[in-house]
């Protein structure tokens, strides 16, 4: 089963990603959205980042950082406190592969 989820995964971040790394747009349909948003958030470290920060990262991948940032919040990946942005525990976070 792992190995069919670990698949998985890097088909759809073969098909959403560039060969540099950049994101060509953001998967309409949950599961592969959430893939490449866990793709993004893990390299992110454990610490606290502005809004200008978090912004200014996620535009490394693809400009539209608002629906990004967004994503990152509303699936558990992030909070958001008073301005700032910080990596939930991973236990928090929606998981892909629980969806089917």
């Amino acid at each position: 089963m792992t190995t069919e989820l670990e698949n998985y995964q890097t088909s759809v971040l073969n098909a959403f990603l560039t060969k540099d790394g950049k994101l060509k747009n953001i998967p309409s349909q949950k599961k592969k959205k959430l893939v490449v948003l866990e793709y993004l958030v893990r390299k992110l470290d454990e610490k606290s980042y502005s809004e200008p920060q978090i912004n200014q990262f996620i535009k490394q991948y693809h400009e539209d950082f608002c629906t990004i940032r967004r994503e990152f919040i509303v699936n558990g990946y992030m909070d958001r406190d008073a301005g700032f942005y910080k990596k939930r525990e991973e236990a928090s976070w929606t998981k892909w592969q629980e969806l089917k």
